[in-house]
């Protein structure tokens, strides 16, 4: 199958494979077979086969997988081999949180480079970045190439910043504006992060357990 035609659900599962997988070879576990790794992610067996042929199947027939082959296999399809690098807008709380705990290298990226227009935080340090005046964005931008943009930048602000990095060479953006970013270009890809969505799914979870 074509990578281009796997869906988006199945790619979305992807990174909780990875997470399994990686607890499992902590615990020296070598092999397992989809059923058990299914009870474990509460998944299907089926479903998990599903999901793994879409990129060849990796799974022996009375053998299960190999936990290690399959995590480095997820890992190149995630691209986390790749490094990509990235830099980050909006240096306030959210984004300072972002920056200095984010285990950027573990997922595929390198953080490169913070920018704010506030002066009083301009010169700060968040882990070992300093923070830039984001009028020197392009400048940078044409000095170190990054490919993706992490925007934790107010709503109004997202379309007019998002449309300069595309012409800056940015390609994703991982956008925590509040705006749902909907880019007319060719080649971009975006995942808008919505942590109140995420909060009022669980209080609407919480409200139909209580009814039930």
């Amino acid at each position: 199958m074509a990578k281009n035609s796997v869906s988006l659900s199945v790619i979305r599962r992807l990174p909780r494979y990875h997470r399994f997988l990686k607890e499992l070879l902590a615990t020296g576990t070598v092999r397992i077979s989809s059923k058990d790794l299914a009870r474990k992610m509460r998944l299907s067996a089926s479903q998990i086969r599903q999901d793994l042929n879409c990129f060849g199947g990796f799974g022996q027939q009375g053998y299960g997988y190999n936990v290690e082959a399959l995590y480095q296999e997820i890992s190149h399809i995630l691209g986390l081999d790749q490094q990509r690098t990235a830099i980050l807008l909006g240096a306030g709380n959210l984004g300072k949180a972002i920056s200095q705990h984010m285990d950027f290298s573990s997922r595929g990226f390198t953080l490169v480079g913070v920018f704010d227009n506030n002066p009083a935080l301009i010169g700060q340090q968040v882990g070992e970045l300093t923070i830039l005046d984001s009028k020197e964005i392009d400048v940078f931008c044409k000095a170190h190439g990054p490919s993706v943009a992490i925007l934790c930048i107010p709503k109004d602000a997202a379309i007019e910043v998002a449309d300069k990095l595309i012409g800056l060479g940015i390609r994703g953006f991982w956008n925590f504006s509040h705006y749902d970013l909907l880019l007319d270009h060719q080649g971009i890809v975006v995942e808008n992060v919505h942590l109140g969505d995420s909060l009022s799914t669980l209080c609407c979870r919480l409200n139909r357990l209580e009814e039930d």
